[in-house]
């Protein structure tokens, strides 16, 4: 690690939990980050901040006007851009020693499978119930831990599912596709815009503790935030045996 990085990290450096080979292992990380809008906004910019190697960040969607009350990491002049060149810019700003890759595509069964793989993380950003159930899948498929955020109105929550683990339950444990939830989107429901941030910053502290190796990430456990009164419920996710994408053949 040269000089400019041993200062540009000595924060995390100093911590007994990361010191210099946490800090080494996150330099060497590769994150996938689904979706470039208000989750991801806080994820990528304190990833980037912490030093990951590589952030791979997938989106197909342009920055809209009302976008900007929680999706910080676009700006005024953003608008009409694409969100993940908007994305790149803001984090390459902060970090230039993290390597940014930018797809403005949508994250299908075929973009998965090329990408999942090659990650030590992904995260799950997107608020679409179908495309989260195709992240999982891919990661369950290439054995990859999976950050899992949501946010709408003045809710939102949080959970690692962890693949490499035999008793951890995956995304379809605790939602099963069969019972796809009615379809809540900010442009009718509204969205706490904090609520988004902290959740996508506790995205961002689970992606580094699992790359990092310190700390207890949240696996197999649903951290629910409700923002008008800023409590936190945990709920502990078992695995269900007849799992149509994690039970065993």
């Amino acid at each position: 690690m040269r000089d400019a990085e041993l200062s540009r990290y000595s924060r995390h450096i100093l911590l007994n939990e990361i010191g210099i080979e946490g800090q080494q292992r996150i330099n060497a990380a590769r994150m996938l980050v689904i979706g470039a809008g208000g989750l991801a906004s806080p994820a990528v910019l304190y990833l980037a901040a912490a030093g990951v190697g590589t952030l791979t960040l997938v989106d197909d969607d342009v920055v809209d006007l009302t976008n900007l009350q929680r999706q910080i990491m676009h700006d005024s002049a953003s608008v009409g851009s694409p969100k993940v060149l908007s994305a790149h810019n803001s984090a390459a700003r902060i970090n230039p020693l993290t390597h940014l890759v930018a797809l403005q595509q949508r994250a299908d069964a075929v973009l998965l499978d090329a990408h999942v793989p090659h990650a030590d993380v992904v995260l799950d950003c997107t608020d679409n119930f179908t495309t989260r159930h195709a992240i999982n899948t891919a990661c369950v498929r290439h054995r990859v831990p999976l950050v899992s955020g949501a946010a709408v109105q003045f809710d939102g929550q949080v959970s690692v599912f962890d693949p490499r683990q035999a008793d951890c339950p995956c995304y379809a444990c605790a939602f099963p596709p069969h019972h796809a939830p009615d379809a809540i989107a900010c442009a009718t429901m509204g969205v706490f815009a904090p609520v988004v941030g902290v959740i996508g910053c506790m995205q961002a502290a689970q992606a580094l503790m699992l790359v990092g190796e310190f700390g207890a990430p949240l696996t197999g456990t649903l951290l629910m935030l409700d923002g008008r009164s800023m409590e936190w419920s945990r709920i502990r996710l078992p695995r269900d045996p007849a799992c149509s994408v994690c039970a065993p053949p």
